[in-house]
């Protein structure tokens, strides 16, 4: 009965599917009895989990730009979906420093694309659009961001975060606001970590690559503190929004933070000797710390999510122990015990959360 049975038998659209997080969510999903849908340009990285648990033969599946408007738009008449998640986004702040055209395109056109395809819908449809907590002005204070705080970005991948965000709205109060058949909100959330990601310039996928090889990993900005959370964490979050949303508990066109207990705001150096320690090696001899630091990137950024437990009475589930164990035994599946099947084990994980939010007795997972 988990989200109150909703998506059992429903349609829903993922854009970005073929993604770390998109592959996360369309398994839960298909896990709750959904037909799950996705939407994607390509497979962005190799290995990917989108291959490695064999998505592409368990859901409905097209490539496609998500910049193109007309393309997507058919495609959402085609399907009819009862629930839209966007995640498709350039995500890689690196990226965004090589490639800063596209990301612009791809994060704010994109969005608009999304948008369109929302406002030619006709029949009920249930929307939930995440953005990230990188499109705060961030002035690197110790207290967390709340919904109501200013929007902006010193770099360009923020500033196409920020820039979503303001065709969200306009969109919404232009357009969206007046339909009675849409049900709409905005997710942010940052940090996100958990086994089968293995995009480029990230911590973690540096750390189990390294160690999978019995190389040393070098890391930069050890001091740098981030709110590290499960994919789990914002995933159970957006589903939650959604089902609030659906059922009319919760105001239409409204914003949500989905971030980590306190307790696990950790430095990088913490979470990559931790990780370490979790794979069975001496974090001395497994890890180097280097000053090869090629673009600059935010110290601090904590969210607020009180408006979610008091809105969605939702909190994040796990302990930083138990995420940083989760993430260990997933690489190590993966990278050690190659005859696992990475499907079946992730569902073991997700049930494995599932079963944690119901100790914390959690509403969705009741």
């Amino acid at each position: 009965m988990a989200f109150n049975n909703i998506y059992n038998g429903k349609k829903v659209l993922i854009t970005g599917n073929t993604g770390f997080k998109g592959s996360w969510l369309s398994t839960w999903l298909m896990s709750l009895g959904a037909e799950v849908y996705g939407y994607s340009i390509d497979v962005p990285t190799n290995p990917s989990m989108f291959d490695t648990m064999g998505l592409d033969g368990k859901m409905h599946h097209s490539y496609g730009d998500i910049r193109d408007r007309e393309a997507f738009f058919k495609y959402v008449q085609q399907v009819r979906p009862d629930f839209i998640f966007h995640l498709a986004a350039q995500a890689i702040v690196s990226t965004s420093y090589q490639e800063p055209f596209d990301t612009v395109t791809t994060n704010v056109v994109g969005t608009a694309s999304v948008l369109e395809a929302i406002r030619g819908i006709s029949w009920p449809c249930t929307c939930v659009l995440i953005t990230s907590d990188k499109a705060y002005d961030n002035v690197e204070w110790i207290w967390g961001y709340r919904e109501n705080d200013a929007l902006g970005g010193k770099d360009v991948y923020s500033g196409s975060k920020g820039a979503a965000e303001l065709v969200i709205k306009s969109y919404w109060k232009s357009f969206i606001s007046s339909m009675d058949n849409i049900k709409l909100g905005v997710a942010r959330a940052g940090n996100v970590i958990g086994g089968g990601d293995w995009a480029k310039d990230r911590i973690v996928v540096d750390c189990v690559k390294s160690f999978s090889k019995g190389q040393t990993v070098e890391i930069r900005c050890p001091n740098s503190t981030r709110p590290w959370q499960h994919v789990l964490e914002p995933l159970s979050g957006y589903l939650t929004l959604a089902w609030y949303l659906a059922e009319g508990k919760v105001d239409n066109g409204e914003i949500f933070n989905f971030g980590p207990r306190a307790e696990q705001t950790k430095t990088v150096l913490d979470l990559t000797c931790d990780l370490a320690k979790e794979w069975g090696l001496s974090p001395d001899a497994a890890i180097k710390v280097t000053d090869n630091v090629p673009f600059r990137e935010a110290t601090l950024l904590k969210l607020n999510c009180d408006k979610a437990l008091a809105y969605l009475h939702w909190h994040s589930t796990l302990r930083y122990a138990q995420c940083v164990l989760l993430i260990a035994e997933w690489y190590k599946a993966f990278y050690v015990e190659k005859s696992k099947n990475m499907y079946e084990f992730t569902l073991g994980q997700i049930d494995y959360y599932m079963s944690q939010a119901v100790k914390e007795n959690l509403a969705w997972a009741l």
